[in-house]
């Protein structure tokens, strides 16, 4: 709850608002039934009609101000709920932004779209109705028992056994109802991942015919869920129905007791029969906003933890390097006596794991690539080649050994300094709705047309897109769904060359192409390769035999370092994959 009205504070004038209309609001259906019993009692049955009238004028004029204040205790209530869960929302998703590839990995993505979505529309339903019904309820309860009581003493000790048997009930209600609450989300968190997964993998799904497998993995889920929804609102089927036979019971009591009442004071007791059913009512209403009240504790939880969520890698300070500047505009006193730009980079004795994994990824990897070097990485499929170029840019740090750029560790570098250097294409080319232009802008928003143009020559990307009818500014689906795999790959090398990085990240990059648009793609990297530090990632060896330097890797260990006549010569590895691709084993 401390998490919520910390949110609460910052709108603390529109929520009080709210409150002091919703105030006004119940002070005049409180007063309604006092005024009812002066009519009947004062008028009915003196028959006199000017106390009639006057006490129905009083009555219109309080219905008229209560019906002001719930006008605008909606508004404020909607706003100020509307405005702290757009705020939550927010801080959640910088929050995100924030956190390391490890931290997201432990979170998991689909559960954090759950916290950012279903968490925080439970707790703005918790806040409004904190606003319209729950701060009301016990207003009226409390309002409705004192009348009772000042009207009517003798009551007491029966408004006692009923609040008590009721609170009791309600208290049972929260505890029995908070777990099962907590479970629904948990369930709703599995739910969304199966539904991601199959949504984003529709194709192999519908290519292999699994959609029946796929059926019976969502139905599961929503068994799960349905049942786990089910658990939780048969707490409040179960209480709800027993507070509200206590109130009736009291009810009946209370009729029972005034049955030698004066008929003089039929309209008192009228009266106390309708404070009763207000305080059915706001018992009713007090069960039911505070299951709402459970589901926003468990949800709150759940987005505190994310809020709590300690990244686990720490920003460096150096934005530069004794001299050099953050954008890499100028050359480093590592590249003081070389002719190339890019930047030195230096692996020493590295070791990772991801976190939950026994096995590292990658182990004991040691080598330098120097200022404007191509060095290809290949190996066999997971020997860890994505995961150690993963390490350079700090998507993850590894656990042991240094990583330096310009003769700076990587954890010394601020991260936005750091990755301004570098340039990455993945594998798996990801781009997002809106226009080729805005898409390669990723890498440069403020890059001009002509160099815009230049990238996209060197990743053979100009050609099919000014093949398009509006070129540049053609639309790309949601994840480039509207153009093939090798298009995607050439748009987004083009992306990570228009940034004009110190280094260049090639994940496998070319894998969608045909071998004349790749060879064409390399080609156009060479001319560039001096301008940048190249780790190319290939499975082909043909794409990395030309590189300066060759690193060869397997089941995460070094196994080779050298140029393509020096692996041949001295790396089995190496060797058997060259035979395997080209065949012969001869050096080439």
């Amino acid at each position: 709850m401390k998490f919520i009205f910390g949110y609460i504070k910052r709108y603390k004038k529109m929520f009080f608002t709210a409150v002091l209309f919703l105030t006004i609001e119940t002070m005049a259906d409180l007063l309604q039934p006092t005024l009812m019993s002066y009519i009947v009692d004062n008028g009915v049955q003196q028959k006199d009609v000017k106390q009639i009238l006057l006490y129905g004028v009083m009555m219109l004029f309080i219905a008229a101000m209560g019906a002001l204040g719930a006008v605008v205790r909606n508004i404020f209530a909607s706003k100020t709920s509307q405005l702290i869960s757009m705020e939550m929302r927010s801080d959640i998703y910088k929050k995100v932004l924030d956190l390391s590839f490890e931290n997201i990995d432990r979170l998991a993505p689909s559960s954090i779209i759950t916290r950012i979505t279903n968490d925080v529309t439970q707790i703005q339903n918790f806040i409004n109705g904190t606003m319209r019904i729950m701060l009301k309820a016990p207003i009226t309860c409390i309002g409705a028992i004192s009348l009772i009581i000042l009207r009517t003493p003798q009551q007491i000790p029966m408004m006692i056994v009923i609040l008590c048997i009721s609170f009791c009930l309600i208290g049972a209600n929260m505890w029995f109802g908070y777990p099962r609450f907590g479970k629904v989300q948990r369930c709703l968190d599995k739910l969304n991942d199966v539904s991601r997964e199959f949504l984003t993998s529709i194709r192999v799904v519908k290519a292999f015919g699994g959609q029946q497998q796929e059926e019976e993995k969502f139905g599961e889920a929503a068994g799960e869920f349905a049942k786990a929804g089910v658990s939780a609102t048969r707490v409040s089927a179960v209480f709800s129905p027993l507070i509200n036979l206590t109130v009736n019971v009291g009810i009946v009591v209370l009729l029972w007791l005034s049955q030698n009442q004066n008929s003089g004071e039929i309209g008192r007791l009228m009266a106390s029969v309708n404070y009763m059913t207000q305080v059915l009512f706001s018992l009713g209403m007090v069960s039911m906003i505070l299951n709402t009240a459970v589901r926003a504790v468990a949800s709150a939880g759940r987005v505190e933890e994310v809020m709590n969520e300690v990244a686990s890698q720490k920003d460096g300070e150096k934005t530069d390097g004794e001299g050099a500047q953050a954008d890499g505009a100028a050359y480093t006193s590592a590249q003081a006596d070389s002719t190339h730009r890019g930047a030195k980079v230096c692996f020493e004795n590295v070791t990772f794991s991801y976190a939950g994994e026994g096995e590292p990824a990658i182990e004991e990897v040691s080598f330098v690539a120097n200022p404007g070097e191509t060095i290809g990485i290949i190996g066999p499929t997971g020997c860890g080649k994505s995961s150690l170029v993963n390490l350079v840019p700090r998507f993850y740090d590894a656990q042991e050994g240094s990583i330096r750029i310009n003769d700076i560790d990587v954890k010394e570098w601020s991260m936005d300094a750091l990755r301004k250097k570098i340039g990455v294409a993945p594998q798996k080319a990801l781009l997002f709705t809106g226009t080729i232009l805005e898409n390669l802008r990723w890498g440069a928003g403020d890059a001009t047309m002509e160099e815009i143009r230049e990238a996209a020559k060197i990743a053979c990307a100009d050609e099919f897109v000014t093949g398009f009818e509006k070129g540049y500014e053609s639309l790309l689906g949601q994840s480039g769904v509207n153009i093939s795999g090798g298009q995607k790959q050439r748009l987004s090398l083009a992306r990570a060359l228009l940034k004009k990085p110190e280094i260049l990240i090639l994940d496998d990059c070319t894998s969608a192409l045909d071998a004349t648009t790749e060879a064409a793609v390399l080609e156009g990297l060479r001319r560039k390769a001096d301008e940048m530090t190249v780790l190319l990632i290939s499975q082909r060896i043909s794409t990395v035999m030309r590189a300066d330097k060759i690193l060869c890797l397997e089941d995460g260990k070094v196994e080779g370092f050298g140029t393509h006549q020096e692996l041949m010569e001295g790396c089995d590895t190496y060797r058997a994959i060259y035979a395997s691709q080209i065949g012969g084993g001869q050096i080439g």
